[in-house]
């Protein structure tokens, strides 16, 4: 296990605890179903095919990891009863017998084996879940060996996102790969699931619903009662509140900050709110030698530190949390929740400076600014859109035109994640899987390489780089003394800063609207777990 456990993150579960129920218990009678929304919808069924918050959780009903995290964020077990380092470059998986697939077949090592390469194959979005020196043996059917080059302290710290396919359903129906939820022609496993959790999707139609029904062949206890959750996509947000005020669903996000009060006087919902540890950022291009769709031809302003440093001194974060975000959200001076970084106090926001902005875009040759597109979701974050256009009027203070194209979640990841990536300017917001910092520097601000089969910079949209960051990162992933991992990992932070080579907004809060007749467990990563939803039954 990890020599760095996880501070008390958890901020509670929903009022009202519940004990544990079998599924084998539930009445006979009326079938006990739970409706829920999103602003977004369920793109893909393929659980290694976008590493998004939401998609993951509902993954996560129907597909289960070697190791989980509970409620209060601490590893537990899941399809490996146990594990052990017996050497330091040795972890060995004790496998759960008598498990089963939704189709019947039986969960053995194989099928460990065979996710453990899928995951880091190409198309897949999860390459970074297992580390990639990681080499995985049989042992006997129920005892896998994974085999590293070196220590690494959270070699498994991403293990809870990397579900267990099953090897012989994968390779009957064609789905050795793993397909992108853009591609033009969809795997089967977009459409299709075969996990070994305790629910299973009847129907899956991407952007309007989802169904869920409880699988009576489950290997365990779960503390749901219910016997069908039907998901639905409502992007609107005075709709999606209607609807929970209505009661034709039970549970909603997110509650749009404006509406917050109306839910909690409502008497027939509540609004579940707590701190989240995802950090919302933006984003520039600085690969390209000539920034798209902008009015600067012949090269990249982003490539020029002065024009980086004046859009983030430009943008007024404090005013963005006030306002826009109403107060739910808190100003962040790294990529990564205060929460998840023990140091993180030490590292200052460059105070908001227009004069100091202007200045550097005229030393930079722009002082008339110049223009460009910035790429915004707008069913994902809370207030998502709302904060772009408050960066657009920000940024016009220095002369800087930002046209905003926002867009909903599937059309903007599908855009800014395309090959090339195909962005200047760009909102988007991150927890780190592993709940560590080496996520970030590796993942969000480790250098891009050509033919880097690693998944270093994989969600790096913008092309930052600095080589110090991938060096840093390489000794953080591996060093066992938390002091000397510490004090790299404020390195890599303050070199990113110096380098101007993110803007970081804020942690936002979270914002569920949870029927009175519902029981919910939130945790502050913002994963919605169905096995955790227990419903009073009518």
């Amino acid at each position: 296990m990890s020599r760095f456990p996880l501070k008390a993150l958890v901020r509670g579960v929903a009022a009202g605890a519940f004990a544990s129920l079998a599924v084998a218990s539930l009445p006979a009678q009326a079938a006990n179903v739970f409706r829920f929304a999103f602003q977004g919808d369920i793109k893909s069924l393929d659980p290694y095919s976008l590493k998004e918050t939401f998609t993951i959780g509902m993954h996560g009903a129907v597909y289960e990891p070697l190791v989980m995290r509970d409620k209060e964020m601490k590893f537990a077990p899941a399809l490996a009863e146990s594990w052990e380092t017996p050497e330091p470059t040795r972890w060995r998986f004790h496998l759960r017998k008598n498990v089963k697939f939704h189709d019947g077949s039986p969960f053995t090592a194989d099928d460990v084996i065979f996710s453990a390469q899928r995951v880091r194959a190409p198309g897949s979005n999860f390459t970074t879940n297992v580390p990639a020196d990681a080499e995985f043996v049989k042992v006997d059917d129920f005892t896998v060996d994974m085999l590293l080059k070196k220590p690494n302290p959270i070699a498994i710290a991403q293990f809870p996102t990397w579900y267990i396919m099953s090897k012989a359903w994968a390779e009957k129906n064609g789905a050795v790969q793993p397909t992108a939820p853009t591609a033009a022609n969809p795997g089967y496993a977009t459409l299709h699931e075969n996990g070994t959790g305790p629910f299973t999707i009847t129907e899956q139609q991407p952007g309007v619903r989802t169904v869920f029904k409880k699988f009576p062949g489950y290997w365990g206890k779960v503390e749901s009662n219910l016997d069908e959750a039907v998901f639905t996509t409502i992007g609107n947000d005075a709709t999606r509140v209607a609807a929970l005020l209505s009661g034709e669903v039970d549970w909603v996000d997110p509650v749009p900050l404006q509406d917050q009060n109306r839910v909690n006087s409502s008497g027939i919902a509540t609004v579940m709110a707590g701190p989240e540890l995802r950090t919302i950022f933006l984003g520039m291009d600085q690969s390209r030698d000539e920034l798209k769709d902008s009015s600067v031809k012949g090269k990249n302003p982003f490539k020029d530190a002065k024009v980086r440093e004046a859009f983030y001194l430009a943008i007024d974060e404090d005013t963005i949390a006030k306002r826009v975000m109403r107060g739910q959200a808190t100003p962040s001076s790294i990529l990564i929740a205060p929460a998840l970084f023990d140091r993180a106090s030490e590292l200052k926001r460059p105070a908001t400076d227009l004069k100091k902005a202007k200045e550097l875009m005229a030393q930079a040759g722009y002082p008339d600014g110049f223009s460009l597109t910035m790429d915004c979701p707008n069913d994902r974050y809370v207030n998502d859109e709302a904060i772009c256009q408050a960066v657009v009027s920000m940024l016009a203070r220095i002369n800087v035109k930002v046209n905003l194209n926002a867009q909903p979640k599937a059309k903007y990841f599908a855009k800014v994640l395309a090959p090339g990536y195909d962005t200047s300017f760009y909102l988007v917001g991150w927890t780190p899987s592993s709940l560590d910092s080496h996520n970030i520097l590796f993942e969000i601000a480790g250098c891009r390489k050509p033919g880097d089969k690693s998944g270093r910079g994989g969600w790096n949209i913008g092309g930052y780089c600095d080589p110090k960051i991938d060096t840093i990162a390489d000794q953080v992933e591996s060093e066992t003394d938390k002091a000397k991992r510490d004090a790299l990992i404020k390195e890599g932070f303050e070199t990113i800063q110096a380098d101007w080579g993110y803007i970081p907004l804020h942690q936002q809060a979270l914002a569920w609207g949870v029927s009175k007749k519902v029981h919910v467990v939130q945790r502050p990563d913002n994963y919605f777990y169905l096995y955790w939803v227990s419903k009073d039954p009518q």
